[in-house]
């Protein structure tokens, strides 16, 4: 009898090695074979709350891939981990996103001005995540993510919103405190903060600094890859070991409390390169998140996207493409990425509207953590562009501290930067950040910790850089901060009006709630 083995028909399995059954099931299991899109048709809800023609992006629900629950009483279910992300523009397009913990008929969210008028259903996209028995400690689990678009919102309102299906409906009296909240950016420049860290994973330190950062009030939060760790082995193959798709389960469920009411918007890291779902890896991904689609190549580089909020242009590159140190994905755009870069630098640049622009990704440029240090391709693929088009602000995770360097300019400091002192980029040069501490076990330095009250200077700092032809040496003079703890960045904006300064004011942010570290860049307001 061909029963089978591990996902793969056993007289298959047979003739295969481990390796490609792994490719058999990567390619069974793609969600390319899954998913199906449509669209419905959003009327006008009172309270002006959507312009006229409103539309939000639906689809059919995806075949099943595992034995469905259709008699399971949909009353019983209620839905967990919501998260919601910018479209490509952020005044009028927000995606709302949830899970369920098994299948529910005709999911649905509700929208409304009011909490007491969320009369508009619109229907939900269902996208299946089937990962089978053999594949890492997952055992045989199917993940229902569900999606609701929205387009033509008002710009700077605030929506209220619930999501349901058959059985469970948010508007009603015992529910109603499951609903949430959003508020679209702006239509003119005014002041906000947004918040950011990377590699968060699941537990108590992710939960703190996601308490804390909520009290921060942000606009939007930036995570710079690394995000649930399903997959600790973080080498984007098949056989990496102990990958567990359960765990973004509890990670979706531990950032709940911001991500419901603050987009949250991420870059991809090598542990997000989950190999078993898709040739590139992000197929779980895509089936977890909805991102702008407005990057260079959706299919491949699902996280590579952009989107302006206010004054602020925000880029996000997936730096997999380009890294030397874990070549998964190197080179999986061809220099598509790159040249898209490029091309959105010199248009912000060229925006009368932006004034800033502020990049993230996960490896680092310049850092001199002992694990994973400085990304070579980061700086021969991507710094000349931030120098060329005079980048603010450059945010990224991987290594797990707080480290944030001098203005850079031409792999050498063109200015020291104090704690509370002031870059000029048009002029002086870019200023990188790590922020990798935001939950996973700690790294280290070369270097004593050098932090607000607690400064060490140190003339240079002996570390490494990830090339092609593997690790080199380097002893440099950039690392200003350095904190060896738990923590996030805050990250204050403050317009101008024309020919003024205009303000990017950084900090720092302990678990603690302590600051560690403090600095402006500025520029003239166009």
């Amino acid at each position: 009898m061909d029963t089978p083995r591990m996902g793969v028909p056993e007289k298959l399995a047979e003739r295969m090695s481990m390796a490609e059954q792994h490719e058999y099931l990567r390619a069974k299991f793609s969600r390319r074979n899954m998913i199906r899109g449509g669209a419905v048709t959003l009327g006008a809800v009172a309270g002006g709350a959507f312009v006229p023609g409103a539309v939000a992006q639906a689809a059919t629900p995806t075949r099943a891939t595992a034995p469905s629950a259709e008699k399971v009483d949909g009353a019983l279910v209620a839905p967990f981990g919501r998260h919601l992300a910018y479209g490509n523009d952020p005044r009028t397009e927000i995606t709302v996103s949830w899970q369920v913990p098994t299948a529910v008929k005709k999911p649905y969210i509700r929208i409304g001005a009011h909490p007491w008028d969320l009369s508009r259903k619109i229907e939900a996209e269902v996208r299946t995540l089937y990962t089978p028995a053999g594949v890492g400690a997952s055992g045989d689990h199917t993940q229902y993510y569900l999606h609701a678009r929205l387009t033509h919102l008002r710009p700077g309102k605030t929506y209220y919103y619930g999501v349901g299906h058959a059985g469970f409906d948010p508007a009603a009296p015992h529910l109603l405190g499951t609903l949430g909240t959003f508020t679209t950016a702006p239509d003119r420049a005014e002041p906000f903060t947004f918040t950011a860290f990377g590699d968060e994973g699941v537990g108590y330190h992710g939960l703190a600094n996601d308490a804390l950062l909520l009290g921060q009030n942000p606009a939007f939060h930036l995570h710079a890859g690394d995000i649930a760790y399903a997959d600790p082995s973080g080498a984007g193959k098949t056989e990496d070991t102990g990958f567990d798709s359960r765990i973004w389960d509890q990670f979706l469920a531990q950032t709940e409390t911001v991500a419901k009411q603050v987009p949250w918007m991420p870059a991809y890291g090598n542990h997000d390169m989950e190999a078993w779902y898709s040739p590139n890896g992000y197929g779980g991904e895509e089936a977890r998140w909805s991102l702008p689609d407005n990057g260079p190549d959706a299919k491949n580089l699902p996280g590579v996207y952009s989107f302006v909020y206010g004054n602020t242009a925000v880029i996000s590159l997936d730096a997999n493409d380009i890294s030397f140190e874990i070549p998964a994905n190197l080179g999986i755009s061809g220099g598509t990425q790159t040249k898209w870069l490029e091309g959105q630098l010199k248009k912000f640049r060229a925006s009368r509207d932006v004034d800033f622009v502020v990049v993230f990704f996960h490896h680092c440029a310049y850092c001199t953590s002992t694990a994973h240090a400085s990304e070579g391709g980061v700086r021969q693929e991507w710094v000349p562009l931030f120098e060329k088009y005079t980048v603010d602000l450059v945010i990224n995770g991987h290594n797990h501290q707080y480290e944030r360097t001098d203005v850079i300019k031409g792999n050498a400091v063109s200015k020291k930067l104090p704690i509370g002192g002031t870059a000029y980029p048009e002029t002086e040069g870019v200023v990188y950040v790590t922020a990798g501490a935001a939950g996973r076990s700690l790294y280290a330095f070369t270097a004593p910790d050098s932090y607000e009250g607690n400064e060490h200077e140190v003339d240079s700092v002996a570390s490494f850089i990830n090339l092609k032809d593997g690790k080199q040496n380097e002893t440099v003079a950039w690392s200003r901060v350095r904190y060896l703890n738990y923590s996030f960045l805050r990250v204050d904006v403050t317009p101008a009006s024309k020919g003024r300064l205009t303000t990017l004011t950084v900090r720092g942010i302990a678990e603690t709630g302590a600051e560690v570290d403090r600095f402006t860049v500025a520029r003239r307001a166009k």
